[in-house]
């Protein structure tokens, strides 16, 4: 099978699993995403590396790559592999002295360690069709009937007017557009009213 090259283009708070993020992927090649809903653990863990930004002690994934380093060994790459019940399998593909091996792990794991190591992502054809979301390539951010112009521009204030229905459909364009500061003003308002 043929490997799909993926990266990250977006890491937000997810709105459907209390304390858990989407981490969405895309494909290099294709208009397709994949969310990949993770715990804010490894949320966290990659939003660091991807902001560059050093904790004053190695977290854990950090410690991976520490030791992985010490001894010598690279990550090559990232493969999401499977995907059964909406859980998807991954496995880090690590080379020492020349002689390849493959370790399962979490993906939320997989991709904070492959981040660290700067490795692509992969998946293969029958998870995309599955899993994937494909964007419109003809469309232009918020030009959905559903997304008003005008709301990009209200101050989170104003969002109170506006019906929780709307809100859930309103936060839904914002993240397929990107807009991922409007989507927290939303959210906020959304979690506001759940409170």
């Amino acid at each position: 099978m043929t490997k799909i090259k993926l990266e990250i283009v977006g890491l937000s708070y997810s709105q459907t699993q209390s304390g858990a993020y989407a981490l969405v992927l895309s494909e290099v090649d294709g208009n397709r995403r994949l969310p990949i809903i993770i715990g804010g653990f490894e949320a966290q863990a990659i939003a660091i590396e991807l902001e560059k930004m050093v904790p004053t002690r190695p977290l854990t994934h950090d410690l991976f790559k520490n030791f992985a380093t010490t001894f010598n060994i690279q990550v090559k790459e990232v493969v999401i592999y499977n995907l059964v019940e909406g859980i998807f399998y991954s496995k880090l593909v690590c080379e020492l002295n020349g002689e390849v091996t493959e370790i399962d792990a979490r993906t939320s794991d997989a991709i904070a360690i492959g981040v660290r190591f700067k490795c692509p992502v992969y998946t293969f054809e029958n998870i995309l069709s599955s899993a994937g979301i494909l964007l419109d390539e003809t469309s232009e951010p918020n030009d959905d009937p559903m997304f008003s112009e005008s709301m990009e521009s209200l101050p989170a204030s104003t969002l109170g007017t506006v019906s929780l229905e709307d809100l859930e459909i309103q936060l839904n364009q914002a993240i397929a557009n990107e807009d991922y500061e409007l989507a927290s003003k939303i959210r906020d308002e959304i979690n506001k009213r759940s409170a």
